[in-house]
């Protein structure tokens, strides 16, 4: 509402996309499913993608939204509306109605669909860097890191359409100094105010947000530092009173976590019969012959939500006493020459697929550790904990991006757990299939830190 009011016309995004959302539908269902076309039948299917669409969000897509979003959505929606239309079809058969004819229909309609999203999505930012439309002006108060990142975002991202205009210090400032403030503010056409709130009081904000409210303008925050509960917002009322509910992992999400799971299952499937089948045995034939034990190493882990698990791994090391408390180091005489290989190509890794069938790990997520070092790592090393939000990877963003294998240092654990906490904050399917492929190439080209 508030971008009509300033004269914008963000707010006919949206209505256009439903419009040639819908004419799509209905236009491809002329073509493949003419003969049994009526008036009723283009209702229910346009209704039924509208519903799914406000399931989905499949239209909440905003100026600072990622390639990785639209994907997203748009798998989300295409879903939903699959499941609407064979529901429809079990429920109201029609013998005129081909089932493959119904999806064929559903894959043109999705792939068009997904290409106007797409060239919608791409065109509104090349209009906002080269054109200078659409563009929100803004105003940073505060001066800490976060705010010079905020500030540095919209110098960088000139396709989100952000000009700002002014970043200011703001530490107990007098009501002239906030009036000037605001004088600045008109004069200069800013749409969004953001606060940094550790700069900052309560009283100051009533007074930003009481003028922004009487003057049209959009107010945001900027939280004290960037961690895990303060990505995203839910808020509720219990009664008349707004609670705000932190909420910032994506696999919380019911449908992620069900999308994750699907893929977890096949992809480790595949690895079990079409790989593991046949070079299983070549391996245990070789564990055999060099070194005495077995041919499986099992150990404990701690996995999602602290609860521990039977780890499954090929046994790459002669048996040893310290197998549970000291990690492999650089030239470890205690790995085997079959060991060895092994590890330097990940195939020791391979029995962990059964832990993914399982339901104990994840193809990808955050690598899990020895019990002795997760608890020595939990006390030592801040938000170290996060990880546990999550199922643990056989792979994971940490290790495709340089902190694998042995911790050297204090700064190797933290560069892990940083990007680790990236990847719980920013899941999606596209992020697994990245790492996944970088994991395969670095297994075959070598990885310094596979020893």
């Amino acid at each position: 509402m508030s971008n009509f009011r300033q004269g914008r016309y963000s707010w006919l995004i949206k209505p256009i996309s439903y419009a040639v959302d819908l004419s799509v539908i209905q236009i491809i269902s002329l073509i493949y499913l003419h003969q049994a076309l009526r008036l009723k039948f283009v209702l229910i299917i346009s209704l039924g993608w509208i519903v799914t669409a406000l399931i989905s969000k499949f239209y909440e897509v905003y100026r600072h939204s990622s390639v990785v979003r639209v994907f997203n959505l748009l798998v989300r929606q295409g879903l939903f509306f699959s499941l609407f239309m064979f529901a429809y079809v079990g429920i109201f058969p029609n013998p005129q109605i081909d089932p493959k004819h119904t999806l064929k229909y559903l894959i043109i309609s999705l792939f068009f669909i997904a290409i106007f999203k797409y060239i919608l999505f791409f065109l509104l930012k090349r209009y906002r860097a080269y054109f200078k439309g659409n563009i929100r002006r803004t105003i940073i108060l505060g001066v800490n890191k976060q705010a010079k990142a905020v500030a540095k975002f919209f110098d960088d991202t000139p396709e989100a359409g952000f000009i700002n205009t002014k970043l200011v210090p703001f530490k107990k400032s007098t009501s002239h100094q906030l009036n000037a403030l605001f004088e600045y503010i008109k004069h200069n056409r800013v749409d969004e105010i953001y606060c940094s709130l550790s700069e900052i009081g309560s009283a100051e904000i009533k007074a930003i947000t009481k003028f922004a409210d009487n003057n049209l303008k959009i107010v945001k925050f900027i939280p004290e530092q960037n961690t895990i509960l303060n990505k995203e917002l839910k808020r509720d009322f219990y009664g008349l009173v707004p609670v705000l509910e932190f909420r910032s992992i994506p696999l919380d999400d019911s449908f992620n976590l069900a999308l994750k799971r699907i893929f977890d299952v096949m992809f480790s499937a595949f690895v079990i019969v079409f790989i593991m089948s046949w070079l299983t045995p070549i391996l245990a034939l070789l564990i055999k012959i060099e070194s005495q034990g077995p041919v499986f190493f099992k150990q404990k882990r701690n996995g999602y939500n602290y609860k521990s698990f039977n780890c499954f791994k090929f046994r790459s090391m002669i048996i040893n006493k310290e197998a549970d408390l000291i990690q492999v180091r650089k030239a470890d005489d205690r790995v085997t020459g079959v060991g060895k290989f092994m590890r330097q190509t990940s195939i020791d890794e391979l029995p962990q697929f059964f832990n993914v069938l399982i339901g104990d790990m994840s193809v990808v997520g955050p690598r899990p550790h020895m019990l002795s070092h997760t608890d020595m790592y939990a006390n030592k090393v801040d938000k170290f904990m996060v990880r546990h939000f999550v199922k643990p990877g056989i792979t994971g963003l940490a290790q495709v991006s340089g902190f694998r294998g042995e911790v050297e240092s204090d700064s190797d654990i933290i560069g892990r757990v940083k990007f680790d906490i990236y990847y719980v904050e920013n899941w999606s399917v596209l992020l697994d299939v990245k790492i996944i492929i970088k994991t395969i190439i670095k297994a075959v080209k070598g990885d310094e830190k596979a020893y």
